[in-house]
């Protein structure tokens, strides 16, 4: 489970100073909460200018705090983070509305998103705000026709939020945890013994941990999505067009998974090419140049290609990415 703060939860709505610190140091509470259970609460770098009272913005606002709450609330917001839209995940271009009102580019777009790719994201929200109830429905209306209605559970009491990460799955704190989970979880991929190796002296990142899992989730997703005449189904399709069709420019990130270009498949050839995983292929070769991506830091993982319904998927790589020059 990750956190992210409804920044619409902050709408100028609150009467004066006293009212809005308590709201703000109900959510620094939270998110002091969330740190013991292992987790983070996301934030986005544009809550540090919202509006807070009909005419003081954050910053104005946050003068009126004593220095150690001024020092605390500004470096969540505008310094430590984590931010994220560093690993935004939907596009501007999607239409996104809860209550008649378009939330795309907000946190409830982006939880909203991702729950919808079965990765467990919830909110937590200032109160008193137009946001202190759960679930948040909303309505993901696709260019394909294929809408999705999404409910989000939402959190705005300190003690409530403490009751659900109690009893929420461990989060993973290692990248051995990570390997270990990522086994046993995903069954239609296949682990080479040394896939995860490159991850070993890193810095463990927790963020990118998460986003390694949402890389795998998704193609294990893929590789099920063959009829029984081995045929893609329509919802491998769709995977298709989400994760491996991008739009590239401003405002976009590209594809979650994409082929290397023909520089890198001739510059990089040889850190493309891995051992086959299987005991009785072990003298021959894959050359793996498709990935996944994660951002902060870059990583990659690299796995065979085309996917097809009777052979494996292998993943033969998780680790720095090796174009980098």
């Amino acid at each position: 489970m990750q956190l992210f703060v409804n920044d619409l939860s902050i709408h100028g709505q609150f009467p004066d100073i006293r009212t809005f610190k308590k709201a703000i140091s109900r959510v620094m509470t939270m998110r002091e909460i969330a740190r013991q259970f292992g987790r983070q609460l996301y934030c986005h770098r544009n809550l540090a200018s919202a509006q807070v009272t009909k005419n003081l913005l954050m910053p104005q606002a946050i003068q009126r705090f004593d220095k150690d709450e001024q020092r605390s609330v500004m470096q969540w917001l505008t310094r430590n983070g984590p931010f994220w839209e560093d690993i935004r995940e939907h596009s501007p271009d999607e239409y996104m509305e809860c209550n008649g009102n378009v939330v795309t580019d907000t946190a409830v777009g982006e939880t909203a998103y991702l729950c919808c790719y079965e990765s467990l994201h919830e909110l937590v929200s200032l109160t008193p705000s137009d946001w202190d109830y759960s679930p948040i429905c909303v309505n993901w209306i696709r260019n394909d026709d294929n809408n999705c209605n999404l409910t989000i559970d939402n959190h705005w009491i300190e003690e409530e939020l403490e009751t659900v990460l109690r009893s929420a799955p461990i989060p993973i704190m290692s990248w051995i945890q990570l390997a270990t989970v990522a086994i046993a979880r995903y069954p239609n991929l296949t682990f080479s013994d040394t896939s995860f190796a490159p991850l070993e002296g890193l810095p463990f990142v927790y963020s990118a941990a998460q986003r390694l899992l949402f890389i795998f989730d998704i193609l294990n997703r893929f590789k099920s999505c063959f009829d029984t005449d081995g045929i893609r189904t329509s919802e491998g399709h769709e995977i298709y067009q989400n994760f491996f069709t991008g739009k590239k420019g401003k405002g976009s990130r590209g594809a979650l998974f994409s082929d290397s270009s023909e520089d890198e498949k001739r510059n990089f050839k040889k850190g493309m090419t891995f051992p086959h995983p299987h005991p009785d292929e072990y003298d021959k070769k894959l050359f793996c140049p498709w990935h996944g991506k994660v951002q902060t830091p870059q990583l990659r993982v690299h796995f065979s290609w085309p996917v097809r319904a009777n052979e494996s998927l292998h993943i033969v790589y998780t680790g720095p990415k090796i174009t980098k020059r």
